[in-house]
C-alpha cells in the first residue's frame, strides 16, 4: 500500500517542479508546530487553565527558538511561488482578479471549519460553567497565529507592484521603524508598519529568486553571514531580546510586531534555505522521501490551522484522569517539564492526524499539485 501510494505521487508529479521549495514549505510547517508545542504550556490550576512559556523560567532553552522560528522561510517561498504563479496567470490571459481570487481562496478556505469549532467549543464551555479566562486563553491559542493569513494575503495581492522590489527598500524601513519607537522614544504603534514590511523582506527575496536571482552559493552565504552576525549585534549591543518568539512579560517581543533583529534573522534563514536547496534537491530524487514532504504540503494548511487544537485536546483529555500530568498540566520550571513535553510529542502528532484524517476527508488527494 505504501509502495503504491509513493509510486503514484511520483508518477503524477510533473517532471519540472522544484521539489526543494515544497521541502521548505515543510520544514516552516515543522518548524511553527514543532515551535508552538514546546513553548506552550497549559498549566492547570484551581480549575482554570492558563498559558505559561517555558522560555520565561528557563531561558536556557532560548536556542530553541533559533531553530524553530521559520516564518520567514513561508514568505521566502510564498514569494517566490506566487511570482512564478501570477507569471503563469498572465502568460494564460488570467486575469488579475481571477489568480488573486484563487490563491485567497486556497488561502482562506480550509480557516471556517477551525474558526467554526471553536465558536461552539467557546460557546459550550461558558454554557457549562466553565472560567471565561480560561476560554478565552484556549481561544487566543488557535486564533492568534492566524495573523498569518491576512498578512501572507496581503503580499500576495501586492505580487505585481512588488514583484522587482527590492528587498533593501522594506528592510530600511523596519530599520526606521525601530529607530522611531526604540531609540528616538516614538509610540509603539509605530512598529506595526513591520507587520508589512519586515515579512516583505523575505518575500521579495523570493520574488527575486523567481526572477533568476538568487543563484550563486555567494548570496546564500552572504545572507546567512550578514544576517546572523546583524542579528547578534542587535541582541548584544542594541537592547534586542535573543528569544525569536515573544516570552510573556518580556519589554520587548522580536515578533509582535516584527523587529529588526526578527527581520535580521530571517535573511539568515533564507541564506541557509538557498544553500540547502542542492542537498535538498538530491534527497528529494528518493520517491519516498519526496512522496512524504509531497502530502505534508498538500496538508500545510491543514497542520498549521489545528496543530493548536491537537495540543488543547491532549490536554483536556488527560484532565480526565484526575491528575495534573508532567509536561501537559504543570508549570514549564524546569528540565523535567521538558523532557515530559517531548514526551508528549507523539500524542499531539496522533490527535494531529486525526484532525488531519476528519478535515480532509473528502477532499482530493492531488499529490505533487501545484
Amino acid at each position: 500500500m505504501v509502495a503504491e501510494l509513493v509510486r503514484r505521487v511520483e508518477a503524477v508529479t510533473p517532471a519540472g517542479r522544484d521539489r526543494a521549495l515544497d521541502a521548505l514549505r515543510a520544514l516552516a510547517i515543522g518548524g511553527v508546530v514543532l515551535g508552538h508545542w514546546l513553548v506552550t504550556a497549559l498549566v492547570a490550576d484551581s480549575g482554570t487553565v492558563r498559558v505559561a512559556s517555558p522560555l520565561r523560567h528557563l531561558p536556557w532553552l532560548v536556542p530553541a527558538s533559533w531553530i524553530f522560528q521559520t516564518m520567514a522561510l513561508f514568505f521566502l517561498v510564498g514569494g517566490q511561488s506566487a511570482v512564478m504563479s501570477h507569471a503563469r496567470a498572465r502568460g494564460g490571459d488570467v486575469t488579475y482578479r481571477r489568480w488573486l481570487g484563487t490563491r485567497t481562496a486556497r488561502l482562506f478556505r480550509p480557516v471556517a471549519a477551525v474558526l467554526g469549532l471553536w465558536t461552539v467549543v467557546a460557546v459550550v464551555l461558558l454554557a457549562l460553567g466553565a472560567d471565561s479566562a480560561t476560554v478565552f486563553a484556549l481561544a487566543k491559542l488557535v486564533w492568534s497565529p492566524l495573523w498569518f493569513l491576512p498578512v501572507f494575503a496581503a503580499l500576495t495581492a501586492l505580487t505585481p507592484l512588488v514583484a522587482r522590489l527590492h528587498p533593501g527598500w522594506p528592510l530600511a524601513v523596519v530599520a526606521l521603524a525601530d529607530l522611531v519607537r526604540f531609540g528616538l522614544g516614538g509610540p509603539a504603534w509605530v512598529g506595526w508598519v513591520n507587520l508589512v514590511a519586515g515579512w516583505l523582506v523575505p518575500y521579495c527575496l523570493g520574488a527575486a529568486w523567481a526572477r533568476g536571482r538568487l543563484r550563486t552559493r555567494t548570496t546564500g552565504w552572504t545572507l546567512l553571514l550578514g544576517g546572523a552576525a546583524a542579528t547578534a549585534a542587535l541582541v548584544l549591543w542594541a537592547g534586542y531580546p535573543a528569544s525569536m518568539v515573544g516570552v510573556p512579560g518580556a519589554p520587548i517581543s522580536n515578533q509582535s510586531p516584527p523587529t529588526l533583529a526578527a527581520v535580521a534573522f530571517g535573511l539568515a534563514q533564507c541564506g541557509a534555505a538557498l544553500l540547502l536547496l542542492g542537498p535538498l534537491r538530491r534527497a528529494l530524487s528518493r520517491p519516498a522521501v519526496w512522496a512524504f514532504t509531497a502530502l505534508a504540503n498538500l496538508s500545510a494548511m491543514t497542520i498549521f490551522l489545528w496543530h493548536q487544537t491537537a495540543m488543547i485536546a491532549v490536554t483536556a483529555l488527560g484532565l480526565l484522569t484526575g491528575r495534573l500530568l508532567p509536561g501537559l498540566h504543570t508549570v514549564p520550571d524546569g528540565p523535567a517539564w521538558v523532557l515530559a513535553r517531548l514526551a508528549w510529542l507523539p500524542a499531539f502528532v496522533l490527535v494531529l492526524l486525526m484532525c488531519r484524517a476528519a478535515v480532509e476527508a473528502r477532499r482530493p488527494a492531488e499529490p505533487g499539485g501545484a
